[in-house]
């Protein structure tokens, strides 16, 4: 592996205004990669090109299916991509018997169907080989109490990566980033103690080596999150009587 493994490749970042989006474009940026932004906020898109030297940027709402049909038929026009980056995503930290409906039904239609709209569209737009990246959480590893509607949209996208991971290969090579806990506005809602917490740029880097290597899923800080895989492998019973206590 070069100290640059991603020079030169044409990557499309979904979700690159804030966050670990924008750490990850200014990483990648950092290795000379040629970046296409995407996000809401095109002003913060701009800012950010700016930033790094430059980059393509094309605003769109993954609650509105024409922008990314049109963003989409925008690339089509150029050169094939490397890789479609999908982080995206909204949150509400709210028990599910106080939700706001209206809320819950955005976040449900960002981070599943607009993650469903990417993945039906993006493949067209990668070269042979190229990478599709999902981004679930470990937040979807298992039901915890005040995972609220979150926790199930990204359960949801491990089961659509996991799904996709076969059903694109070999044209295209799936891979899941499961985060545990990055410090960014999302998880600024949060009031609850958040263990191994993380700086987008940190998450950024453990990305980039991820994509630049082979395994399916790139899930970190390895010190917590292999904790929560092996919470999946328990019998109900005992993750239930574990997880109860943090009620």
């Amino acid at each position: 592996m070069t100290s640059a493994p991603h020079a030169s490749r044409r990557i499309w970042i979904i979700g690159a205004s804030a966050g670990i989006g924008a750490a990850l474009a200014r990483e990648l940026a950092g290795q000379g990669a040629q970046l296409i932004l995407s996000a809401r906020d095109g002003d913060a898109l701009q800012a950010l090109a700016q930033e790094i030297g430059g980059a393509l940027v094309l605003p769109l709402d993954l609650l509105q299916r024409e922008t990314v049909e049109q963003a989409v038929a925008q690339l089509s026009e150029g050169p094939k991509l490397d890789a479609v980056i999908c982080t995206a995503a909204l949150y509400d930290p709210t028990p599910v018997s106080e939700m706001d409906l209206q809320k819950a039904e955005a976040l449900v239609r960002v981070n599943v169907f607009g993650t469903l709209l990417v993945a039906r569209l993006a493949p067209k737009l990668l070269r042979k080989g190229g990478q599709l990246a999902l981004f679930g959480s470990v937040a979807g590893y298992f039901g915890l109490p005040k995972g609220q509607a979150y926790s199930a949209t990204k359960a949801a996208i491990i089961n659509l990566a996991e799904t996709l991971r076969i059903e694109l290969a070999p044209d295209v090579d799936v891979r899941l980033i499961s985060p545990g806990f990055v410090r960014t506005r999302l998880t600024d809602q949060n009031d609850f103690n958040m263990p191994a917490m993380m700086e987008p740029e940190d998450a950024a880097r453990a990305i980039s080596k991820g994509l630049a290597g082979r395994s399916f899923e790139i899930h970190f800080p390895k010190r917590f999150t292999t904790l929560l895989k092996l919470l999946r492998l328990l019998p109900y019973g005992l993750a239930f009587r574990l997880t109860s206590r943090l009620r």
